[in-house]
């Protein structure tokens, strides 16, 4: 009964409240399933208020699966410049092929089917699940943990490891309403009980919440220890000229463009020239310019004054930046 309670309280704040999001538009049921489908691979570790204007581009120019199963890569990486993690966007085509190759082109509807699928992991499958086919499932992403962590005080580090938060979303029963009520869970930790300055005033379950009972909204995490890494970043230059290089060599910006770069193992006395924070790694660079260019696989002449013409990852843009205005 307390469940329903809960449910219900979540659901009426939801109808009252909800974002108009583009995938939440009311479209047929095919369209609602690819919507959902490129939104979740979109949100994964990006926020909904960056992703809007590049899901309605991607949507314009990618209607369908179909679509998305042939167009160009280029074409593809172009749209999604910008938004990062582009393993993401790889996947997404490589599952479009699998479901229009392997499953008639219809999305599947049941957890082992859409685990298996190139990018889709518990929490991508859940959402889809429950978003997309009316399922109950509870997807636990970081804005349902956060509201779970809060409402039933969980600190303790046993007590907010994945496993256990996954089986404590129990407290938020059930709903015919799947697909709203997941959508709910996530509005409520996203519009109310944020990382920081919860709004506890407007929030429907504030009444049990157990963090607001003792006014203790500071949030328990388990903390990954970045990785120190460091680089040697070669700059080779030639009239208004870059060259770079596709990246086989690197876990990240895999098969990407960067600049030509060599990782060194604990190195002493090493003064860097750029940081960047990249996933759990904490990347310290060092700039070196080099005159004569030897020769690189898969590297190309890139004019700086036309790099909005070409397919580049933030970081390598970025490092641009960095070098022309210390040149």
């Amino acid at each position: 009964m307390k469940d329903q309670i809960i449910t219900k309280k979540i659901l009426n704040w939801y109808d009252l409240n909800k974002r108009s999001l583009p995938w939440r538009k009311n479209v047929s049921q095919s369209k609602k399933h690819y919507y959902t489908l490129v939104s979740e691979f979109m949100l994964q570790q990006t926020q909904v208020v960056t992703v809007i204007p590049y899901f309605n581009r991607f949507i314009n120019k990618i209607p369908n699966l179909k679509k998305l199963s042939i167009i160009r890569d280029k074409e593809l990486i172009k749209l999604w410049e910008g938004l990062g993690y582009y393993s993401r966007v790889r996947n997404l085509k490589k599952t479009a092929k699998i479901v229009i190759s392997e499953y008639y082109g219809k999305i599947p509807n049941n957890y082992k089917d859409l685990i298996s699928l190139p990018g889709i992991g518990n929490y991508t499958a859940n959402a889809i699940l429950a978003i997309a086919f009316n399922k109950s499932h509870i997807p636990l992403d970081g804005n349902i943990e956060r509201v779970l962590k809060r409402y039933l005080y969980l600190k303790k580090d046993k007590e907010i490891q994945k496993d256990n938060l996954i089986k404590k979303t129990s407290i938020f029963g059930i709903s015919s309403r799947a697909s709203d009520y997941a959508q709910a869970l996530m509005e409520l930790g996203a519009m109310i009980c944020k990382p920081k300055n919860p709004e506890c005033s407007r929030c429907p379950i504030q009444k049990n919440c157990k963090s607001y009972k003792r006014k203790d909204f500071d949030l328990a995490k388990i903390v990954k220890k970045k990785k120190e890494k460091y680089f040697i970043l070669k700059v080779y230059r030639k009239n208004q000229k870059y060259l770079l290089v596709k990246n086989t060599k690197f876990n990240f910006l895999k098969n990407l463009v960067i600049f030509p770069m060599e990782e060194l193992s604990n190195p002493k006395n090493f003064n860097e020239n750029l940081n960047f924070k990249m996933s759990n790694m904490n990347m310290n660079i060092k700039i070196q310019y080099l005159k004569n260019s030897k020769s690189f696989p898969s590297s190309c002449w890139f004019d700086k004054r036309k790099l909005n013409n070409y397919i580049l990852p933030t970081f390598t843009k970025n490092v641009v930046k960095y070098l022309e205005k210390n040149q």
